[in-house]
Protein backbone atom coordinates (compact mmCIF):
# COMPACT_ATOMS: atom_id res chain seq x y z
CA UNK A 1 0.00 0.00 0.00
CA UNK A 2 1.56 3.55 -1.26
CA UNK A 3 4.92 2.13 -3.00
CA UNK A 4 5.06 4.22 -6.00
CA UNK A 5 5.48 1.02 -8.55
CA UNK A 6 7.08 2.75 -11.21
CA UNK A 7 6.52 0.34 -14.39
CA UNK A 8 5.90 -2.48 -12.14
CA UNK A 9 1.98 -2.52 -12.12
CA UNK A 10 2.29 -5.76 -11.73
CA UNK A 11 3.14 -5.95 -8.17
CA UNK A 12 0.42 -3.51 -7.12
CA UNK A 13 -1.74 -6.28 -6.14
CA UNK A 14 -5.53 -5.36 -6.19
CA UNK A 15 -6.99 -8.22 -7.30
CA UNK A 16 -8.78 -8.00 -10.89
CA UNK A 17 -7.22 -4.72 -11.63
CA UNK A 18 -3.51 -5.61 -11.78
CA UNK A 19 -3.67 -9.50 -10.98
CA UNK A 20 -6.41 -12.05 -10.63
CA UNK A 21 -6.12 -13.40 -6.91
CA UNK A 22 -3.42 -16.13 -5.34
CA UNK A 23 -5.63 -18.98 -5.71
CA UNK A 24 -5.80 -21.05 -2.51
CA UNK A 25 -1.89 -22.99 -2.06
CA UNK A 26 -0.71 -21.07 -5.15
CA UNK A 27 2.20 -18.15 -5.02
CA UNK A 28 2.89 -15.30 -6.21
CA UNK A 29 6.26 -12.76 -5.83
CA UNK A 30 5.72 -9.08 -5.74
CA UNK A 31 8.92 -7.53 -7.26
CA UNK A 32 9.66 -3.75 -7.50
CA UNK A 33 11.88 -1.12 -6.35
CA UNK A 34 11.60 1.42 -3.47
CA UNK A 35 11.95 4.89 -5.41
CA UNK A 36 12.13 8.32 -3.58
CA UNK A 37 10.07 7.44 -0.57
CA UNK A 38 11.20 7.33 3.11
CA UNK A 39 9.06 6.58 6.36
CA UNK A 40 6.22 4.27 7.27
CA UNK A 41 3.75 2.22 4.46
CA UNK A 42 2.26 -1.20 5.18
CA UNK A 43 0.90 -4.05 2.94
CA UNK A 44 -2.17 -5.86 2.75
CA UNK A 45 -4.79 -8.93 0.91
CA UNK A 46 -6.63 -6.67 -1.59
CA UNK A 47 -9.12 -9.27 -2.17
CA UNK A 48 -12.63 -9.58 -0.78
CA UNK A 49 -12.15 -8.24 3.42
CA UNK A 50 -9.36 -10.38 3.49
CA UNK A 51 -7.02 -7.20 4.72
CA UNK A 52 -8.71 -7.62 7.85
CA UNK A 53 -6.41 -10.08 9.24
CA UNK A 54 -3.79 -10.23 6.71
CA UNK A 55 -1.85 -7.18 7.14
CA UNK A 56 1.84 -5.66 8.35
CA UNK A 57 4.00 -2.64 8.01
CA UNK A 58 6.89 -1.86 5.61
CA UNK A 59 9.33 0.59 6.96
CA UNK A 60 11.73 2.44 4.73
CA UNK A 61 14.89 2.93 6.67
CA UNK A 62 16.81 6.13 5.65
CA UNK A 63 19.43 5.34 2.64
CA UNK A 64 22.55 3.79 4.31
CA UNK A 65 25.15 6.82 5.17
CA UNK A 66 22.45 9.49 5.52
CA UNK A 67 19.67 9.92 8.42
CA UNK A 68 16.48 11.37 9.60
CA UNK A 69 15.70 15.31 8.89
CA UNK A 70 14.98 14.88 12.72
CA UNK A 71 17.43 13.42 15.84
CA UNK A 72 17.69 9.75 15.78
CA UNK A 73 15.36 8.35 17.88
CA UNK A 74 16.11 5.88 20.83
CA UNK A 75 13.83 3.34 19.58
CA UNK A 76 11.33 2.80 16.50
CA UNK A 77 7.77 1.03 17.20
CA UNK A 78 5.01 0.18 14.69
CA UNK A 79 1.39 0.86 16.29
CA UNK A 80 -0.85 -1.08 13.74
CA UNK A 81 -3.97 -0.40 14.46
CA UNK A 82 -6.44 -2.92 13.47
CA UNK A 83 -10.09 -4.17 13.40
CA UNK A 84 -11.60 -7.14 14.55
CA UNK A 85 -15.05 -9.68 13.97
CA UNK A 86 -16.04 -12.97 16.40
CA UNK A 87 -17.05 -14.35 12.78
CA UNK A 88 -14.94 -15.01 9.41
CA UNK A 89 -14.89 -11.25 7.95
CA UNK A 90 -15.50 -12.89 4.41
CA UNK A 91 -19.04 -14.45 6.40
CA UNK A 92 -19.76 -10.87 7.45
CA UNK A 93 -19.35 -9.70 3.73
CA UNK A 94 -20.88 -12.26 1.94
CA UNK A 95 -23.96 -11.99 4.10
CA UNK A 96 -24.27 -7.70 3.73
CA UNK A 97 -23.84 -8.88 -0.23
CA UNK A 98 -26.69 -11.52 -0.06
CA UNK A 99 -29.24 -9.70 2.07
CA UNK A 100 -28.06 -5.99 0.73
CA UNK A 101 -28.14 -4.48 3.75
CA UNK A 102 -25.35 -3.20 5.63
CA UNK A 103 -22.34 -5.85 7.20
CA UNK A 104 -22.38 -6.20 10.55
CA UNK A 105 -19.65 -3.48 12.79
CA UNK A 106 -16.62 -5.10 14.05
CA UNK A 107 -16.83 -6.19 18.05
CA UNK A 108 -12.95 -4.70 18.75
CA UNK A 109 -10.16 -3.02 17.56
CA UNK A 110 -6.81 -3.99 18.54
CA UNK A 111 -2.95 -2.28 18.33
CA UNK A 112 -0.49 -4.86 17.42
CA UNK A 113 -2.96 -7.53 17.16
CA UNK A 114 -4.08 -7.11 20.70
CA UNK A 115 -7.40 -5.73 21.92
CA UNK A 116 -6.32 -4.48 24.84
CA UNK A 117 -7.48 -4.16 29.07
CA UNK A 118 -11.09 -3.15 27.98
CA UNK A 119 -12.80 -6.00 26.96
CA UNK A 120 -13.52 -9.39 28.37
CA UNK A 121 -11.33 -11.42 26.45
CA UNK A 122 -7.45 -10.50 26.11
CA UNK A 123 -6.36 -8.17 29.12
CA UNK A 124 -3.17 -10.89 29.78
CA UNK A 125 -2.09 -10.27 26.21
CA UNK A 126 -2.34 -6.12 26.07
CA UNK A 127 0.87 -4.72 23.77
CA UNK A 128 2.97 -3.37 26.15
CA UNK A 129 5.73 -0.83 24.73
CA UNK A 130 8.60 -0.29 26.67
CA UNK A 131 10.10 3.20 27.29
CA UNK A 132 13.60 4.60 29.50
CA UNK A 133 12.60 8.11 30.95
CA UNK A 134 14.27 10.91 28.85
CA UNK A 135 14.22 9.18 25.74
CA UNK A 136 12.83 10.23 22.26
CA UNK A 137 11.22 7.05 20.49
CA UNK A 138 9.58 7.21 16.92
CA UNK A 139 6.08 5.84 17.05
CA UNK A 140 4.85 4.22 13.10
CA UNK A 141 1.51 4.40 13.41
CA UNK A 142 -0.62 2.59 10.70
CA UNK A 143 -4.51 2.48 10.31
CA UNK A 144 -5.33 -0.97 9.08
CA UNK A 145 -8.68 -1.25 10.14
CA UNK A 146 -11.11 -2.16 7.66
CA UNK A 147 -13.98 0.28 8.01
CA UNK A 148 -13.51 3.12 10.53
CA UNK A 149 -11.27 6.45 10.79
CA UNK A 150 -9.79 6.21 14.24
CA UNK A 151 -8.40 8.65 16.96
CA UNK A 152 -5.46 7.30 18.99
CA UNK A 153 -3.56 8.88 21.72
CA UNK A 154 -1.30 8.28 24.53
CA UNK A 155 -2.33 9.75 27.93
CA UNK A 156 -0.09 12.77 29.12
CA UNK A 157 2.41 12.59 26.40
CA UNK A 158 2.39 15.09 23.16
CA UNK A 159 3.12 13.42 19.57
CA UNK A 160 5.46 15.68 17.10
CA UNK A 161 4.62 14.42 13.19
CA UNK A 162 7.00 14.31 11.55
CA UNK A 163 5.78 11.80 8.51
CA UNK A 164 2.85 10.57 6.72
CA UNK A 165 2.67 8.08 3.93
CA UNK A 166 6.43 7.28 3.49
CA UNK A 167 7.14 11.49 2.94
CA UNK A 168 8.30 14.01 5.87
CA UNK A 169 6.16 16.49 7.08
CA UNK A 170 7.03 20.04 8.84
CA UNK A 171 6.74 19.13 12.15
CA UNK A 172 3.79 19.82 14.70
CA UNK A 173 2.84 18.72 17.88
CA UNK A 174 -0.86 17.21 18.66
CA UNK A 175 -1.85 15.11 21.49
CA UNK A 176 -4.23 12.96 19.22
CA UNK A 177 -3.76 11.82 15.76
CA UNK A 178 -6.65 10.66 13.51
CA UNK A 179 -6.12 8.18 10.38
CA UNK A 180 -8.16 7.17 8.05
CA UNK A 181 -8.08 3.20 6.93
CA UNK A 182 -4.92 2.78 4.50
CA UNK A 183 -2.90 6.18 6.37
CA UNK A 184 0.04 6.29 7.99
CA UNK A 185 1.30 8.61 10.39
CA UNK A 186 5.13 8.90 12.16
CA UNK A 187 5.54 10.54 15.46
CA UNK A 188 8.26 11.45 17.82
CA UNK A 189 7.46 11.13 21.80
CA UNK A 190 9.33 11.77 24.66
CA UNK A 191 9.12 9.77 28.10
CA UNK A 192 8.88 13.26 29.82
CA UNK A 193 6.23 12.00 32.34
CA UNK A 194 6.67 10.34 35.86
CA UNK A 195 7.74 7.07 35.48
CA UNK A 196 4.64 4.89 35.78
CA UNK A 197 1.88 3.33 33.04
CA UNK A 198 -0.16 5.63 30.66
CA UNK A 199 -2.41 3.73 28.16
CA UNK A 200 -2.14 4.32 24.67
CA UNK A 201 -5.99 4.46 23.42
CA UNK A 202 -7.80 4.10 19.75
CA UNK A 203 -11.41 4.87 19.69
CA UNK A 204 -13.71 5.25 16.08
CA UNK A 205 -14.01 8.83 14.64
CA UNK A 206 -17.67 8.48 13.32
CA UNK A 207 -18.69 11.00 10.93
CA UNK A 208 -21.80 9.10 9.31
CA UNK A 209 -24.85 10.46 11.31
CA UNK A 210 -26.48 7.88 12.53
CA UNK A 211 -24.74 5.13 10.65
CA UNK A 212 -24.24 2.36 13.52
CA UNK A 213 -20.19 1.83 14.39
CA UNK A 214 -18.34 0.00 17.23
CA UNK A 215 -18.13 2.44 19.71
CA UNK A 216 -15.19 0.36 22.02
CA UNK A 217 -11.88 1.87 23.16
CA UNK A 218 -8.69 -0.50 21.80
CA UNK A 219 -5.51 0.30 24.68
CA UNK A 220 -1.82 -0.56 24.61
CA UNK A 221 0.35 0.24 27.42
CA UNK A 222 3.14 3.03 27.27
CA UNK A 223 5.55 1.56 30.39
CA UNK A 224 7.86 3.51 31.85
CA UNK A 225 11.15 0.80 32.77
CA UNK A 226 11.75 3.03 35.96
CA UNK A 227 7.94 2.49 36.74
CA UNK A 228 7.49 1.82 40.32
CA UNK A 229 6.26 -2.26 41.07
CA UNK A 230 2.58 -2.20 42.64
CA UNK A 231 2.69 -3.33 46.19
CA UNK A 232 1.67 -7.32 46.33
CA UNK A 233 -1.63 -8.02 45.73
CA UNK A 234 -2.50 -4.26 44.78
CA UNK A 235 -3.38 -3.64 40.98
CA UNK A 236 -2.34 0.20 39.75
CA UNK A 237 -4.29 1.04 36.72
CA UNK A 238 -2.03 3.06 33.55
CA UNK A 239 -3.34 6.36 33.07
CA UNK A 240 -5.64 6.64 31.11
CA UNK A 241 -6.08 9.37 28.33
CA UNK A 242 -9.16 11.82 27.11
CA UNK A 243 -10.27 10.93 23.62
CA UNK A 244 -11.93 13.11 21.21
CA UNK A 245 -15.69 12.41 20.83
CA UNK A 246 -16.58 9.66 18.18
CA UNK A 247 -18.16 12.40 16.21
CA UNK A 248 -15.61 15.39 16.96
CA UNK A 249 -15.01 16.89 13.27
CA UNK A 250 -13.51 19.78 14.45
CA UNK A 251 -10.57 17.60 16.20
CA UNK A 252 -10.19 15.76 12.97
CA UNK A 253 -10.09 18.65 10.56
CA UNK A 254 -7.79 20.80 12.28
CA UNK A 255 -4.93 17.35 12.42
CA UNK A 256 -5.52 16.81 8.80
CA UNK A 257 -5.13 20.25 7.89
CA UNK A 258 -1.73 20.79 9.95
CA UNK A 259 -0.11 18.81 7.02
CA UNK A 260 3.01 20.46 5.06
CA UNK A 261 5.59 19.20 2.95
CA UNK A 262 9.04 19.77 4.80
CA UNK A 263 10.16 22.46 2.01
CA UNK A 264 8.74 23.61 -0.75
CA UNK A 265 7.69 21.43 -3.59
CA UNK A 266 7.08 21.60 -7.31
CA UNK A 267 3.46 21.50 -7.45
CA UNK A 268 1.84 21.43 -11.13
CA UNK A 269 0.23 24.69 -11.91
CA UNK A 270 -0.93 24.06 -15.46
CA UNK A 271 -3.21 21.53 -15.33
CA UNK A 272 -3.86 19.20 -18.45
CA UNK A 273 -6.95 16.98 -16.95
CA UNK A 274 -9.05 19.06 -14.34
CA UNK A 275 -11.64 16.39 -12.93
CA UNK A 276 -14.72 16.63 -10.87
CA UNK A 277 -15.37 13.69 -8.95
CA UNK A 278 -18.00 12.91 -6.46
CA UNK A 279 -18.12 10.01 -4.00
CA UNK A 280 -20.28 8.83 -1.65
CA UNK A 281 -23.35 6.04 -0.96
CA UNK A 282 -26.48 5.63 -3.18
CA UNK A 283 -29.33 3.19 -2.61
CA UNK A 284 -30.34 0.13 -5.63
CA UNK A 285 -33.97 -0.62 -6.00
CA UNK A 286 -34.93 -4.05 -5.40
CA UNK A 287 -34.52 -5.88 -8.63
CA UNK A 288 -37.41 -7.20 -10.27
CA UNK A 289 -38.25 -10.96 -9.13
CA UNK A 290 -35.87 -10.66 -6.15
CA UNK A 291 -36.70 -11.66 -2.70
CA UNK A 292 -37.55 -9.32 0.25
CA UNK A 293 -34.73 -11.03 1.70
CA UNK A 294 -32.30 -9.62 -0.52
CA UNK A 295 -33.34 -6.33 -0.18
CA UNK A 296 -32.65 -5.51 2.92
CA UNK A 297 -31.31 -2.10 2.91
CA UNK A 298 -33.56 1.08 3.82
CA UNK A 299 -37.20 0.62 2.68
CA UNK A 300 -36.63 -2.38 0.77
CA UNK A 301 -33.47 -1.47 -0.85
CA UNK A 302 -30.12 -1.96 -1.61
CA UNK A 303 -26.75 -0.47 -0.43
CA UNK A 304 -24.40 1.10 -2.94
CA UNK A 305 -22.00 3.48 -3.49
CA UNK A 306 -20.15 5.18 -6.72
CA UNK A 307 -17.95 8.07 -8.09
CA UNK A 308 -19.77 10.29 -10.09
CA UNK A 309 -22.65 7.83 -10.36
CA UNK A 310 -20.91 4.77 -11.91
CA UNK A 311 -20.44 1.87 -9.42
CA UNK A 312 -17.34 -0.05 -10.13
CA UNK A 313 -17.74 -3.43 -11.09
CA UNK A 314 -14.54 -5.55 -10.85
CA UNK A 315 -14.11 -8.45 -13.68
CA UNK A 316 -13.53 -11.59 -13.17
CA UNK A 317 -11.76 -12.99 -16.62
CA UNK A 318 -9.35 -11.20 -16.98
CA UNK A 319 -7.49 -8.68 -14.43
CA UNK A 320 -8.05 -4.84 -16.03
CA UNK A 321 -4.12 -4.38 -16.56
CA UNK A 322 -4.07 -7.65 -18.47
CA UNK A 323 -6.80 -6.85 -20.76
CA UNK A 324 -5.61 -3.30 -21.49
CA UNK A 325 -1.67 -4.67 -21.89
CA UNK A 326 -3.02 -7.90 -24.08
CA UNK A 327 -5.71 -5.37 -26.00
CA UNK A 328 -8.76 -8.15 -24.93
CA UNK A 329 -11.47 -6.57 -25.84
CA UNK A 330 -15.03 -6.19 -23.73
CA UNK A 331 -13.57 -6.38 -20.36
CA UNK A 332 -13.77 -2.04 -20.01
CA UNK A 333 -14.54 0.58 -21.30
CA UNK A 334 -12.51 3.87 -21.28
CA UNK A 335 -15.85 6.46 -20.96
CA UNK A 336 -15.83 7.25 -17.38
CA UNK A 337 -16.91 10.59 -16.92
CA UNK A 338 -14.45 13.99 -16.20
CA UNK A 339 -17.59 15.55 -14.01
CA UNK A 340 -21.07 14.15 -12.97
CA UNK A 341 -23.63 13.45 -15.17
CA UNK A 342 -26.26 15.65 -13.69
CA UNK A 343 -24.72 18.65 -11.26
CA UNK A 344 -26.95 18.71 -8.07
CA UNK A 345 -26.70 20.34 -4.42
CA UNK A 346 -24.06 17.70 -3.73
CA UNK A 347 -23.84 18.38 0.31
CA UNK A 348 -27.50 19.20 0.67
CA UNK A 349 -31.09 17.59 0.16
CA UNK A 350 -30.74 15.19 -2.31
CA UNK A 351 -33.20 13.97 -4.94
CA UNK A 352 -34.22 10.62 -4.57
CA UNK A 353 -34.23 10.01 -8.34
CA UNK A 354 -30.40 10.89 -7.71
CA UNK A 355 -29.65 7.67 -5.02
CA UNK A 356 -29.37 4.57 -7.94
CA UNK A 357 -26.34 5.01 -9.24
CA UNK A 358 -25.47 2.63 -12.99
CA UNK A 359 -23.39 -0.21 -12.56
CA UNK A 360 -20.43 -0.99 -14.94
CA UNK A 361 -16.39 -0.88 -15.43
CA UNK A 362 -15.30 2.27 -16.26
CA UNK A 363 -11.66 3.67 -16.91
CA UNK A 364 -10.62 6.54 -17.16
CA UNK A 365 -7.82 7.18 -19.44
CA UNK A 366 -4.79 9.61 -19.12
CA UNK A 367 -2.12 10.67 -21.13
CA UNK A 368 1.61 9.76 -19.83
CA UNK A 369 2.82 12.97 -18.31
CA UNK A 370 -0.38 14.54 -18.05
CA UNK A 371 -0.62 17.33 -15.15
CA UNK A 372 -4.30 16.43 -13.17
CA UNK A 373 -6.55 17.92 -10.91
CA UNK A 374 -9.79 16.33 -9.28
CA UNK A 375 -11.39 17.61 -6.93
CA UNK A 376 -13.11 15.29 -4.71
CA UNK A 377 -16.68 16.05 -3.44
CA UNK A 378 -18.41 14.28 -0.52
CA UNK A 379 -22.32 13.61 -0.73
CA UNK A 380 -24.82 13.69 1.43
CA UNK A 381 -26.76 10.92 -0.35
CA UNK A 382 -28.06 8.24 1.84
CA UNK A 383 -25.62 10.02 4.93
CA UNK A 384 -22.56 12.18 4.34
CA UNK A 385 -19.24 10.79 5.94
CA UNK A 386 -15.32 11.14 5.68
CA UNK A 387 -14.00 9.08 3.05
CA UNK A 388 -10.25 7.91 2.81
CA UNK A 389 -9.44 7.90 -0.83
CA UNK A 390 -6.72 6.08 -1.98
CA UNK A 391 -4.95 6.07 -5.31
CA UNK A 392 -2.85 3.17 -6.28
CA UNK A 393 0.69 3.58 -8.18
CA UNK A 394 0.80 7.40 -7.01
CA UNK A 395 1.79 9.66 -4.48
CA UNK A 396 -0.44 13.06 -5.09
CA UNK A 397 -0.21 16.90 -3.26
CA UNK A 398 -3.14 18.06 -1.31
CA UNK A 399 -3.68 21.71 -2.01
CA UNK A 400 -7.15 22.14 0.09
CA UNK A 401 -10.23 20.60 1.87
CA UNK A 402 -13.34 21.71 3.01
CA UNK A 403 -16.95 21.79 3.65
CA UNK A 404 -19.72 22.10 1.57
CA UNK A 405 -20.13 22.01 -1.96
CA UNK A 406 -16.58 23.01 -3.99
CA UNK A 407 -16.66 26.66 -5.49
CA UNK A 408 -14.31 27.22 -8.13
CA UNK A 409 -14.84 30.74 -8.09
CA UNK A 410 -13.60 31.27 -4.01
CA UNK A 411 -11.90 28.03 -2.75
CA UNK A 412 -9.09 27.65 -5.53
CA UNK A 413 -7.57 30.81 -3.35
CA UNK A 414 -7.19 28.48 -0.73
CA UNK A 415 -4.99 26.22 -2.65
CA UNK A 416 -1.75 25.90 -0.89
CA UNK A 417 0.53 25.50 -4.02
CA UNK A 418 3.89 26.15 -1.80
CA UNK A 419 4.21 23.31 0.43
CA UNK A 420 1.20 20.99 0.39
CA UNK A 421 1.43 17.49 2.13
CA UNK A 422 1.89 14.80 -0.46
CA UNK A 423 -0.21 11.37 0.36
CA UNK A 424 -1.35 8.83 -1.28
CA UNK A 425 -4.41 8.01 0.84
CA UNK A 426 -6.92 11.61 1.43
CA UNK A 427 -9.41 12.03 4.47
CA UNK A 428 -12.45 13.84 2.05
CA UNK A 429 -13.78 15.94 4.90
CA UNK A 430 -17.75 14.78 6.27
CA UNK A 431 -20.02 16.46 3.45
CA UNK A 432 -17.51 18.33 1.70
CA UNK A 433 -14.19 18.35 -0.54
CA UNK A 434 -10.31 17.39 -1.21
CA UNK A 435 -8.42 18.75 -4.09
CA UNK A 436 -5.43 16.60 -5.11
CA UNK A 437 -3.23 17.09 -8.13
CA UNK A 438 -0.59 14.80 -9.58
CA UNK A 439 1.48 14.42 -12.68
CA UNK A 440 0.56 10.78 -14.37
CA UNK A 441 3.79 9.51 -15.00
CA UNK A 442 3.57 6.12 -13.90
CA UNK A 443 2.34 3.95 -16.50
CA UNK A 444 -0.47 1.14 -15.93
CA UNK A 445 -4.30 0.76 -14.94
CA UNK A 446 -3.93 2.39 -11.13
CA UNK A 447 -7.32 2.28 -8.62
CA UNK A 448 -8.96 5.27 -7.20
CA UNK A 449 -11.06 3.96 -3.99
CA UNK A 450 -12.83 4.51 -0.89
CA UNK A 451 -10.57 2.60 1.61
CA UNK A 452 -13.69 1.69 3.67
CA UNK A 453 -14.02 -1.64 2.82
CA UNK A 454 -17.44 -1.56 2.99
CA UNK A 455 -17.39 1.16 0.31
CA UNK A 456 -15.42 -0.43 -1.92
CA UNK A 457 -17.54 -3.85 -2.04
CA UNK A 458 -20.49 -1.42 -2.87
CA UNK A 459 -18.79 0.18 -5.74
CA UNK A 460 -16.95 3.56 -4.63
CA UNK A 461 -14.40 3.34 -7.09
CA UNK A 462 -13.01 4.01 -10.26
CA UNK A 463 -9.35 3.20 -12.18
CA UNK A 464 -7.09 5.31 -14.25
CA UNK A 465 -5.44 4.16 -17.89
CA UNK A 466 -2.53 5.48 -17.92
CA UNK A 467 -0.81 5.28 -21.27
CA UNK A 468 3.15 4.67 -22.10
CA UNK A 469 5.23 7.05 -22.72
CA UNK A 470 7.67 7.55 -25.73
CA UNK A 471 10.49 5.86 -24.44
CA UNK A 472 11.24 2.26 -23.12
CA UNK A 473 12.03 3.66 -19.24
CA UNK A 474 8.30 5.02 -19.66
CA UNK A 475 6.47 2.30 -20.16
CA UNK A 476 5.22 0.06 -18.21
CA UNK A 477 7.46 -3.62 -17.80
CA UNK A 478 6.40 -7.02 -18.84
CA UNK A 479 4.00 -9.09 -17.00
CA UNK A 480 6.27 -11.75 -14.34
CA UNK A 481 5.89 -15.52 -15.52
CA UNK A 482 4.29 -16.21 -11.83
CA UNK A 483 1.28 -14.18 -12.71
CA UNK A 484 -1.48 -15.52 -10.98
CA UNK A 485 -4.48 -16.43 -13.92
CA UNK A 486 -8.07 -16.07 -13.07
Amino acid sequence: HGVRQMRTAWADGPEFITQCPIRPGGSYTYRFTIQGQEGTLWWHAHSSWLRATVYGALVIHPKEGTSYPFPKPKRETPILLGEWWDANPIDVIRQATRTGAAPNVSDAYTINGQPGDLYKCSSQDTTIVHVDSGETNLLRVINAGLNQQLFFTVANHKFTVVGADATYVKPFTTSVLMLGPGQTTDVLITANQPPARYYMAARAYASAQGAPFDNTTTTAILEYKAAPCPAKGVKINPTFPSLPAFNDTATATAFTSSFRSARKVEVPTEIDENLFFTVGLGLNNCPPGASSSSCQGPNGTRFTASMNNVSFVLPSNFSLLQAHHQGIPGVFSTDFPSVPPVKFDYTGNVSRSLWQPISATKLYRLKYGARVQIVLQGTSIVTAENHPIHLHGYDFYILAEGFGNFNPQTDTSKFNLVDPPLRNTASVPVNGWSVIRFVANNPGVWLMHCHLDVHISWGLAMAFLVENGVTELEALEEPPVDLPVC
